[in-house]
């Protein structure tokens, strides 16, 4: 079948026969499509080699990254129960509050390699590296192949990609996986065949694996293009987007009906929901409740969003993506993105209905404007690092838009606006990178210098020589892509860990509301909190606290703030406005000290704990002995103990202590039979944010520590419970 291609961005080039002698696969992969210059594919491989090569570089800085997921691939390593489940600890007392999909990859590559910081986050590299090409791939289908390089090398270069694509979060998974079901429905839109839909199918219900819903946030723009775009009947685009639509129910359903049916009592807990369910977490603490904040046993309790248009995680809005606590990880090629969008559809405009260009924008363009403008306004938890999920539908977008304006430069339209894409990414990029004064200060002004001088030369692109419109956007690119660049080399300089990491310099993300509003952002507002939220790292705050508190004085900084590195500082019960906070503790990634951070071998909510040696020796003493060698109130503070001595921890109340498992009555039963060693004293919440005295963490808690011997262990507090004291 020979494809016909849009003669708006190259020639027609007929698809090889099928009866045609094909190539040999590595000359294939090396020399590419013959009407390729010969050095295209050599410079997509060297791409791809050099991501990979840079996002390798320095990985082990970050240890074991989020210790969450690095404890459950750990117990997946040495249980295939808990590898099926995604449990925290092998002998499955609870699992993570996500599906176990992205898990899988690190757990097979820490049962081959062993367990350390290679093992985890290599394949979250590998899955970079394959995102880039994806990108690269789906844009070089219908436009040039600078056009995909372009694209990838836009995506490569975003700061919170080289942040996630080296973390072992299940975002890296998730947007190789979207890129994925957005390259095959672009093949769809070429021939109409049924395969290509049926696998973007697939793809979309194994990225629900990996993050439940927000796969599904790109459905509506994808079945849209599909029904209105596709080259067959109706009938057959109605059938055809039915059959996607059972082979996502059934890849992303066939691991969840098992769970379902599967007998509680045998299986382990479902960390994060109330009442043990899958279903119940997928549509409420990682569902509806990411939306209308209303997340039951989560951080904030269930609160909701704010007023005046903040959240309990920052501002939401039209301008999220653009403002302080956001801008710096994504948004350095946003307005370029979507003028080029325009741009696009403005080109395409009286082409067929089923021109792949025109959809080839649509599907990447939809995918992005319906991404972003969830992640705006939803007013539930919400973290900077989100924001991978655009990286590639900006990347696409940029890629395509560039190519398709400079195929077009005769056209005085297709010029100008061609360069105010460029003064728009280097304004913006000035704009950014003023954020941090302190940094680079040079550069803001290279990039505002650069993007307007190559600018001018793009304007005049057609009726200049190639060479001279050439070196034009040359220059416009490296501008375009100065900003990201030294972010992204600053996050490859840095390790991350915990819980909630960010790209770039320090203060480059600096994570508030706006008045009346948590966080509160540089200042608080009347009310507000004086400090930024959890584990944001702005240089020199090390109590927690921001910066001062306006009005009548902040909260206490929540946990996790500061600078890595300066640990130990007493955390701050009091806020710094005129009257004392009345918030929890403040404390940075704290050692020995106050707060809420490592204190005294206890972990907080979003960082782990310092296990020392001492207490690594004690509960390894007679482990085997035991299904669980120690519990623990939260996942953080269990998980880190169980990455220290390889044995299973328990993690009481899921990450944020709230969550109704094990009982009192159940945990007095496995003590009663002996499968736990030691109860650790501190850490995760105990009940609080979202939880109360009364809760099961609490009630465990107290009744530990009124009837068992307590054991010290380094700067670490443990009850032995298999001692019992005399009351």
């Amino acid at each position: 079948m020979t494809i016909q291609y849009d003669r708006t961005t190259h020639p027609a080039v007929p698809a090889p026969e099928s009866g045609e002698p094909r190539q040999p696969f590595v000359r294939r992969l090396w020399r590419g499509r013959p009407e390729d210059p010969r050095c295209v594919r050599p410079a997509l491989l060297g791409l791809l080699a050099v991501t990979f090569l840079l996002y390798l570089y320095n990985l082990s800085a970050s240890g074991y990254a989020n210790s969450f997921y690095s404890a459950a691939v750990q117990a997946g390593s040495t249980s295939w129960k808990a590898f099926f489940f995604g449990s925290l600890d092998a002998g499955n007392a609870i699992t993570v509050d996500k599906p176990p999909a992205a898990l899988w990859p690190m757990a097979l590559s820490v049962r081959i390699f062993g367990l350390n910081s290679w093992a985890i986050l290599v394949p979250e590299v590998v899955m970079g590296v394959l995102t880039v090409a994806v990108v690269y791939a789906a844009v070089r289908r219908r436009f040039s192949p600078a056009a995909g390089l372009i694209a990838g090398a836009v995506l490569a270069l975003t700061p919170v990609a080289a942040l996630m694509f080296r973390f072992n979060n299940p975002d890296a998974l998730l947007a190789l996986l979207m890129a994925v079901a957005c390259y095959l429905v672009v093949r769809a839109l070429e021939d109409g065949r049924t395969k290509w839909l049926v696998w973007a199918g697939v793809a979309i219900g194994f990225a629900f694996l990996a993050k439940t819903l927000q796969a599904f946030l790109i459905l509506p723009p994808l079945a849209l293009v599909y029904a209105v775009c596709a080259p067959v009947p109706v009938r057959r685009r109605l059938g055809q987007l039915a059959l996607a639509t059972v082979a996502l129910v059934v890849s992303g359903g066939w691991w969840v009906a098992i769970v379902e049916l599967w007998p509680a009592s045998s299986r382990p807990y479902i960390g994060g929901s109330q009442n043990n369910s899958f279903l119940e977490l997928t549509f409420g603490y990682n569902g509806l409740g990411r939306l209308n904040g209303d997340e039951t046993g989560s951080v904030g309790g269930g609160g909701g969003g704010g007023g005046n248009g903040t959240s309990m995680w920052g501002e939401t809005g039209w301008d999220r993506m653009f403002n302080s606590e956001i801008g710096g990880q994504i948004s350095w090629l946003l307005p370029a993105a979507l003028i080029l969008l325009v741009a696009g559809l403005v080109a395409t405009r009286r082409l067929k209905r089923t021109s792949v260009t025109r959809g080839s924008f649509l599907v990447w363009g939809g995918s992005l404007l319906m991404t972003m403008v969830v992640f705006s306004y939803m007013a539930g938890i919400f973290h900077q690092y989100y924001t991978v999920a655009l990286a590639p539908y900006i990347a696409a977008v940029v890629g395509m838009g560039a190519g398709l304006l400079w195929e077009k430069r005769a056209e005085t339209w297709a010029s100008i606006t061609l360069a105010a894409s460029v003064v728009a990414a280097a304004a913006w990029g000035y704009v950014l990178l003023n954020r941090t004064s302190d940094y680079l200060p040079w550069l803001k002004w290279l990039v505002l210098i650069g993007g307007l001088t190559a600018a001018l030369g793009l304007v005049f692109a057609g009726r200049v020589t190639r060479r001279l419109a050439l070196g034009a956007a040359a220059v416009g690119l490296v501008a375009a892509l100065a900003g990201p660049t030294a972010y992204t080399l600053s996050t490859l300089q840095e390790g991350h860990t915990g819980s909630i990491v960010t790209a770039g310099p320090a203060g480059a993300s600096m994570m508030g509301g706006g008045p009346g509003g948590p966080g509160g952002g540089m200042r608080g507002g009347n009310g507000a909190p004086g400090g930024m939220m959890p584990g944001q790292n702005q240089q020199g705050q090390q109590n927690g606290n921001g910066l001062p508190g306006g009005g009548n004085g902040g909260l206490g900084g929540m946990p996790g703030q500061g600078q890595p590195g300066q640990q130990g500082q007493p955390g701050q019960q009091n806020g710094n406005g005129n009257t004392p906070g009345q918030g929890f503790p403040g404390g940075g990634q704290l050692g020995e000290g106050g707060g809420m951070g490592r204190a005294g071998g206890a972990g907080g909510l979003l960082n782990g704990a310092s296990v020392s040696s001492a207490a690594k020796k004690l509960l390894e003493t007679d482990a085997d002995d035991y299904t669980w060698v120690a519990a623990s109130i939260g996942s953080q503070n269990a998980a880190s103990y169980q990455l220290a001595t390889g044995e299973a921890v328990m993690a009481i109340g899921g990450f944020n202590g709230t969550d109704p498992s094990p009982t009192l009555a159940q945990f007095k039963k496995y003590v009663a039979d002996g499968r736990i060693h030691y109860f650790i004293s501190g850490g995760g919440m105990g009940g609080g944010m979202g939880g109360n005295s009364s809760g099961t963490s609490a009630q465990i808690t107290s009744w530990v520590q009124n009837n068992f011997k307590k054991v010290t262990a380094g700067s670490s507090t443990f009850y032995d419970l298999t001692q019992r004291t005399s009351n």
